[in-house]
This record gives C-alpha cells, structure tokens and sequence, in this order.
C-alpha cells in the first residue's frame, strides 16, 4: 500500500472562467507586443497593425480589449508606475533610512530606465504628444509622488539629513538629481554599464554632494 498522499483533482474551470483567463492573456500578450514596438520604433510610433500582426489577430480585433492606442499607452503607464514602486519599496526595505539607501535609490532610477526604456520614458518623460493619463492613471502618479515624499519626511525625521528646506523641495531637487543624470546617461550611453558610464559613474560623486549639504553638522 503506498504512503503517497492522493492527489486532488484538479478544478476544471467553468467556461466564463475560461474566457477570462484567455482575454487577460491576450491583453499581456498585447501589451508585450506593444512594449516590444515602443522599444524598437519609439514611444510615440506605436503601431496597432504591427501589434496586431504580432499577437496574430487583425488590428481592429484589438478595440476588444482596449478602446484606443490610448488606452493602451494607459495600460503601460500604470503598469511602469507600479513596476518602479515595487521595485523601490525592496532597495527601501533592504537598506532602509541611511545614506546608501538613499543612493541605491538614485541608482535604481537609472537602472529602471536602462531596463525598462519605454515604461520610464512613458511614465517620467513626455514622449507621446497627446497621451494624458486617466483619472486612474493620475491617480497612481500622486501615489509615487506621495510616496516620494513620505520617504524624503523618514530621512528627515530620522535626523539622517537635515537639509533645512520644506520636504516639497527636497524631494524635488532629489528627483531632479536622478532625472538628470538618467536622462544624460540614456542619451549618450544607455547600453553602457552604470557604474562606468560618463554619468552612471557620477552617482557617488553627486551622493557626495548632497552629503556634504544635508548630513547633520
């Protein structure tokens, strides 16, 4: 007789179930095909018929699963914001409030733009002339935003850096500080190593900086 435990049946899926699962693998299939042309053509020259042959429907097949180019830029947006926080709030977890969380902070923005180049330009930059996100989409911008601020108020109240400015502004410079060099650094050498890159390579120098200006005297 064998001691091995009786295997439960597997749950047979009703048909609703079936159609459910089969539309939201063609919306991830379609918004992979979509990620893939961004990267390959531009932002802004996302063609439906080219997404459409590439998940082997026609494109008017695709405003089943979403209204408009739009809508799938949208799709994205929402998707890139929520991708950078997850992948913030580990660096945060993992360092917590100390200086070198806040660089891993800085250097995770470049990274994220190296890895994800068309979700950080759609969510940070303006590439696509006309795309203004949703109310949903807007949302979960002043979520990061929110967010951004809360940490920068942490540091502070930690006595980790005194910077001597509203937490509005820190928060600001501090963005504007990573914007910066991830913007250089992705139009001059984006498929360079950070860490030796004319600009990747800058991090410890501007984390310097800050130091010198914001650690408690």
């Amino acid at each position: 007789m064998s001691d091995q435990p009786t295997p439960t049946p597997k749950r047979i899926l009703s048909p609703a179930e079936r159609r459910q699962r089969n539309r939201t693998e063609m919306i991830e299939a379609i918004l992979d095909a979509a990620r893939a042309v961004m990267r390959e053509d531009g932002v802004a020259a996302l063609n439906l018929q080219e997404v459409a042959r590439r998940v082997g429907m026609r494109a008017p097949s695709l405003y089943t699963y979403f209204a408009s180019k739009n809508a799938i830029y949208e799709a994205l947006y929402v998707m890139g914001i929520r991708l950078y926080r997850e992948r913030l709030t580990a660096i945060i977890q993992t360092y917590g409030i100390t200086w070198e969380g806040l660089q891993a902070g800085l250097t995770h923005y470049m990274t994220f733009a190296k890895e994800y180049p068309e979700l950080y330009q759609l969510v940070f930059e303006r590439p696509v002339p006309g795309f203004v996100p949703s109310e949903e989409g807007n949302a979960e911008g002043r979520k990061l935003i929110e967010f951004t601020y809360e940490h920068m108020s942490r540091y502070v109240e930690a006595g980790v850096i005194t910077p001597q400015l509203p937490i509005e502004q820190v928060s600001f410079l501090f963005v504007a500080l990573m914007h910066g060099l991830t913007a250089m650094h992705m139009a001059n050498e984006p498929d360079a190593p950070i860490e030796t890159s004319r600009f990747g390579s800058l991090i410890p120098a501007a984390m310097a900086l800050l130091r010198a200006g914001w650690s408690p005297k």
